[in-house]
């Protein structure tokens, strides 16, 4: 085929239609090739266009030069999830190539590396090759960086087939170098050329087009980990620990980053107002996190699944000697490498029951960005108001993606440090306080921190069996009455996570339960199902104590489907614990492949299942 050539059966598809600002788009590269820098210039560019956009970085964590995939949701009704739909696929890896030729669906675009001699012999779509290699050998780039720079040969000719505005592709590059002229101006030399070059030898013949909107004004584009870095940092992160794990390390360099922008004492000498180490592994990092909360320091770690476990016996610790601290678990599939690192939400019940003997663990689930950066700080307000571990799950997609979110707010209330005794306080108290003595009934008590120089500040922490005055003891009545307060505390907790958002449509019969980064997925499925004449409940779960609107959601709905992405459907489960008496009410609809949840997959179920 002739670079002028294209199929008669693709122009009659191109004529039948024509797509605006509603397709997906799938860059199959190579891990380690560089790719990254091309596909969110292409993410920003159609952001800066102001239309809805979202990127998922499909790759796993392996070796350099195995496969990997970046898809670009481009929607003008703003929804963000995930699609199975493959209208415009970009190919520059010969060990994907004929797979990700037969994934382009019919009258789709198929744009490839022209050095890649593979037959193609599909009818029912758009064929635009590309001169990758004599466009980069053509260029200024160094020898060293042309394999980089190749992947911008393929945003310039996407930007002509689909009318992206070079002005925006040229920001774009500009936000991702930091304003540094020399790489910026590179690599926007070859999109320049490569732009020119379709114009010049390319006919376009399919129906996608990219016309500029005003839907993105007011949000700006960030991922989870980093919302969560600052949300810790406005929330008075002093002190954090962490060991590299696939996909919570970037949370951890963040924090390093912003905190030596944003935590600096000016007052005496530009001095640090706070310690990130990176342990030896994640039992020393969780080890010295207890050890920093216990001392009075908002304390923090991150870490997914695997390291999660090596976790398990200090977060026991911390919850019986109840220490404040709050652990980030970017969720993942599994141990090992490759699809183990994609994404998935199966550490719930883990999470819930971690520690060792009768633990009931406080959970925060964010559902958006944003909510990533609210629960940065809320968590350390929890965590001290109940004085107990306080663990946040994200995932890998919210983590490592980019979104639109709304802009950060501030704190919008004062740091809630909890129940502190100071030296004023205990001057005060008339006679002995006891660490461990429950005053107030609702199961949390008084604590001192070091630093108190009070004489009776002092106790001594444990978290073994222990009376209220914090001394050893394994008499059964005291430990029995040491848990009943325990079990009081995680009642009271109920009253201070956050509630589920729940949205009702009159008349609806069923209801949806689900929770983190399923909700783009559930919220288009609702709309399509609305479409369809089936109307919604929804629930998007937020944290774990349960609150009393949980059961008023399922009590009031015939049937509820929880949505999740693990294989045992851990919401369902920990759903049908807490109130057996909805049991048959409540259907679980799981799914875990690694891949962001799409609304087909909830669509369908509930239109299967609804239809008997």
């Amino acid at each position: 085929m002739s670079e002028k050539q294209t199929s008669v059966e693709a122009q009659t598809v191109s004529a039948a239609h024509h797509v605006v600002n509603d397709f997906s788009i799938t860059v199959a590269t190579v891990n380690g090739s560089g790719s990254q820098t091309s596909n969110l210039t292409i993410l920003r560019a159609i952001f800066k266009m102001g239309v809805p956009v979202s990127g998922k970085n499909l790759f796993p964590s392996n070796i350099q030069g195995l496969p990997t995939w970046y898809t670009i949701r481009v929607s003008k009704d703003g929804f963000l999830a995930r699609r199975d739909v493959h209208e415009i696929v970009i190919s520059l890896n010969p060990a994907s190539f004929a797979q990700d030729l037969a994934d382009v669906d019919p009258g789709g675009v198929f744009l490839y590396a022209d050095d890649i001699r593979m037959p193609i012999e599909r009818k029912d779509i758009s064929v635009y090759p590309m001169p990758v290699k004599s466009i980069v050998k053509d260029s200024d780039a160094p020898i060293n960086l042309r394999d980089y720079v190749a992947n911008m040969v393929y945003v310039g000719v996407l930007a002509w087939v689909l009318n992206i505005d070079l002005e925006k592709i040229y920001q774009a590059l500009s936000f991702h170098f930091k304003g540094k002229t020399k790489p910026i101006d590179l690599n926007y030399g070859v999109v320049k050329t490569s732009f020119d070059w379709a114009s010049q030898n390319l006919v376009k013949q399919d129906p996608y087009h990219l016309e500029p909107m005003n839907l993105t004004e007011g949000y700006i584009m960030a991922d989870g980990n980093t919302a969560a870095a600052i949300g810790s940092i406005y929330g008075g992160v002093q002190f954090a620990a962490w060991y590299p794990i696939t996909p919570a390390t970037s949370l951890a360099e963040s924090l390093v980053e912003y905190l030596g922008i944003l935590r600096k004492d000016t007052e005496s000498n530009q001095k640090n107002t706070y310690v990130v180490l990176q342990a030896e592994d994640e039992l020393a990092a969780i080890g010295m996190t207890v050890g920093a909360g216990f001392s009075g320091l908002r304390a923090m770690t991150s870490t997914s699944g695997p390291g999660l476990s090596l976790m398990a016996e200090f977060a026991g610790l911390a919850y019986f000697a109840e220490v404040p601290i709050v652990v980030w678990d970017v969720q993942r599939v599994g141990p090992s490498t490759g699809l183990p690192t994609r994404t998935a939400q199966g550490d719930l019940t883990f999470v819930n029951f971690i520690g060792h003997g009768d633990t009931q663990q406080i959970i925060l689930i964010p559902g958006s960005v944003n909510e990533c950066f609210e629960f940065g700080w809320k968590a350390f307000d929890i965590a001290e108001r109940m004085q107990m571990p306080v663990f946040v799950l994200s995932d890998l997609d919210f983590g490592m993606n980019q979104w639109m979110t709304q802009p950060f707010q501030y704190p919008d209330t004062p740091m809630d440090r909890g129940k502190i005794l100071w030296e004023a306080d205990l001057d005060r108290i008339e006679g002995k306080w006891g660490r461990y003595l429950d005053v107030d009934g609702d199961g949390i008590p008084y604590r001192t921190v070091p630093g108190n120089r009070h004489p009776r500040a002092a106790y001594f922490a444990r978290g073994t069996g222990h009376d209220e005055n914090a001394r050893y003891s394994e008499d059964k009545d005291v430990w029995n009455k040491l848990l009943g307060r325990l079990k009081r505390k995680y009642e009271t907790a109920r009253h201070y996570v956050p509630k589920p958002i729940v949205e009702n449509m009159q008349g609806a019969h069923v209801g949806i339960i689900a929770y983190g980064s399923t909700d783009p997925a559930v919220q288009e499925a609702r709309h399509l199902l609305a479409q369809d004449g089936q109307k919604t409940g929804y629930l998007r779960l937020r944290a774990l104590p349960f609150t009393s609107e949980v059961d008023d959601f399922i009590r009031t709905h015939d049937h509820v489907y929880v949505v999740e992405m693990n294989r045992d459907g851990q919401l369902h489960q920990l759903l049908k614990i807490e109130y057996p008496q909805y049991a048959l009410k409540l259907i679980s609809h799981a799914c875990t492949d690694g891949l962001p949840l799409t609304a087909r997959f909830v669509r369908e179920a509930i239109d299967s299942k609804e239809a008997k």
